[in-house]
């Protein structure tokens, strides 16, 4: 196994994070060097601007052209100035020498009294740019602008003695630091390890006290105490050596005294022999009360034939109650003429088979248990853990059947309330909030392919006598509309069913949130075989029925109302109602 260096992981570590603060510590004081030369640069140049800022605006203002480029030349010969630009107040270049930087154009004269910093990363340069104003008769005019431009080459010309500087005071820091700690580690660490790993190679367990650690060191640290412990298990090996020689002989003394005992226990045997015969007779007498309990268990087998046989009763009540209600929804869909309620009734009989198909799969699983409690039985390896598994099995398949049979009996329940009060125009005394629960439970299995909800709003004391299959054929009709047009390339689908009395009669407002209609389309909604989607197999006589029932059949009114993208909404109202 390859020995990793302590010292040599501690001197890394150390050092990592010296170099870390190092070049850390030295590259800030590097930046902030060359923020403060760059501050210092561009306070020469506001010292600077002041100099030549009378001789140049003169020379602008008397249009002595040369005397600026004169001007001009004496500045771009100073090492810190990088380039010069000088203009007139039309902002024609009268001179530019040096580096060009391109400046925003001035759009009015307060631009020109104001003094403007400049900096561009990209190029390098900085530096300002000031108005020439002369004054004349108490009057001041603005001449044109001069621009000084400075990079950060003159920065880095005047730092750079001072970084190489940094860098090497940093360098020899290191570099000693290296040194002194390499010193210090090989001197108190590695070489007292190396001696007390070479004393402990020399360890002699004949005589292992002369194999104890004799430390020349005064100074009083962790290797000291590791010395010590060391000495400590020496002392404690001579001690261990003193108690097995001393448990040897002891040893010795007690085979000495098992060989006594041997004699005592021959006639000890001798003794329990005459014992054995009673404890015989003993055992007659329990297995005497062991066929005794095997009747007790016959008996609690009959017992469990006669609970067996109950069960394979009710299954076959079971199976029969599955026919039954299987031939009751033949009946249904054989009976259901209307074309609104076949797409519903294959959907109703499609949800109903999922709890059907799970009491199936549980009579199966019961009738197989069944069978493993008979062979158990015939082959006698009934136990009671064997019944208490069976019973609880049991248990649960009857929990699942009855939990499922009474979901295929709600959905059944509201499928014909729903469908007989469309086929029937009678009128009867309904509650509206549980009437629409029922219309919303009948189309569950449509609503449930989606990710769209419906909310009702309704409060549940409103009582009234209607005809329930208009009510139940428009909210139907609403619902479908919506998930198939209003809807279209829309994931979650909110629609609103808010339900109200005003004035003595009942407000239906229906409201979803899809793509909505434009106003041409809304003017032509209730008419009959209109349509958004004739590619699709749309008929376009939805939302014309909806009008009939409402007008015709109800007596009432209904308005719509759209805009597209903000869904389409419904506002109904069935006028001489009775409620409460």
């Amino acid at each position: 196994m390859k020995i990793t260096s302590i010292s040599r992981k501690l001197l890394t570590r150390v050092l990592s994070v010296y170099f870390i603060l190092t070049v850390s510590v030295t590259g800030v004081q590097i930046i902030a060097e060359y923020f403060n030369t760059k501050s210092h640069i561009n306070s020469e140049l506001l010292t600077l601007q002041k100099t030549i800022s009378g001789s140049l605006t003169r020379a602008v203002w008397e249009l002595n052209t040369q005397q600026a480029v004169d001007i001009s030349e004496g500045l771009i010969a100073i090492p810190m100035i990088q380039g010069i630009t000088v203009t007139d107040e039309a902002n024609n270049v009268i001179t530019q020498l040096g580096e060009v930087l391109t400046l925003p154009s001035l759009d009015s004269q307060k631009t020109y009294n104001e003094h403007q910093s400049i900096s561009s990363l990209s190029d390098g340069l900085f530096g300002h740019s000031f108005p020439l104003i002369f004054e004349f008769s108490g009057r001041t005019t603005t001449v044109g602008t001069v621009t000084l431009l400075s990079s950060n080459d003159v920065i880095f010309s005047r730092i750079e003695v001072g970084i190489y500087f940094l860098i090497g005071n940093a360098i020899v820091k290191t570099a000693f630091l290296v040194f002194l700690f390499s010193l210090a580690f090989a001197k108190l660490l590695t070489e007292p390890l190396q001696d007390l790993t070479a004393q402990m190679k020399r360890l002699d367990l004949h005589d292992p006290e002369a194999s104890k650690f004799h430390s020349m060191n005064d100074e009083r640290n962790e290797l000291d105490i590791l010395e010590d412990a060391y000495n400590n298990l020496i002392d404690e090996l001579v001690e261990f050596k003193d108690k097995l020689a001393l448990s040897q002989r002891e040893t010795n003394s007690a085979n000495d005294k098992l060989d006594e005992q041997n004699l005592l226990l021959e006639q000890e045997v001798a003794r329990k022999t005459s014992t054995l015969s009673r404890t015989l007779l003993k055992m007659e007498v329990q297995q005497k009360e062991m066929l005794k309990q095997q009747h007790q268990l016959e008996d609690e087998n009959n017992r469990r034939r006669k609970t067996e046989s109950t069960l394979i009763t009710t299954n076959k009540d079971l199976k029969s109650s599955i026919i039954e209600l299987s031939k009751a929804q033949d009946r249904l869909l054989e009976a259901e003429k209307m074309s609104s309620l076949g797409q519903l009734s294959a959907e109703v009989s499609h949800e109903i088979n999922t709890p059907i198909g799970i009491s199936i799969t549980s009579i199966s699983y019961l009738s197989d248990i069944t069978a493993k409690l008979q062979q158990d039985i015939s082959a006698q390896k009934l136990s009671k853990r064997t019944i208490d598994n069976f019973i609880g099995n049991a248990q649960q398949s009857i929990e699942l059947l009855s939990s499922n049979l009474q979901r295929a009996a709600e959905l059944i329940t509201s499928f014909k309330q729903v469908a007989v009060d469309q086929t029937n125009d009678k009128v009867r005394l309904i509650n509206i909030a549980k009437y629409l629960d029922e219309i919303i439970q009948s189309i569950h299995p449509k609503l449930k392919k989606t990710n769209h909800c419906v909310k009702i709003s309704c409060d549940s004391h409103i009582e009234i006598y209607t005809h329930p299959g208009a009510i139940a054929q428009i909210i139907i009709n609403l619902i479908i509309n919506s998930i198939i047009h209003g809807f279209h390339n829309i994931n979650r689908g909110m629609i609103n069913i808010d339900v109200s009395i005003e004035q003595q009669r009942l407000v239906i407002c229906y409201k979803d949130n899809g793509v909505g209609i434009n106003k041409e389309q809304l003017d032509k909604l209730f008419d009959p075989f209109y349509t958004t989607q004739v590619d699709k197999g749309g008929t376009g006589l939805g939302t014309h029925i909806i009008k009939n029932l409402v007008i015709d059949t109800l007596n009432g009114s209904i308005d719509a109302y759209s805009e597209s993208g903000e869904g389409l909404s419904y506002r109904m109202m069935l006028p001489d109602m009775r409620y409460s």
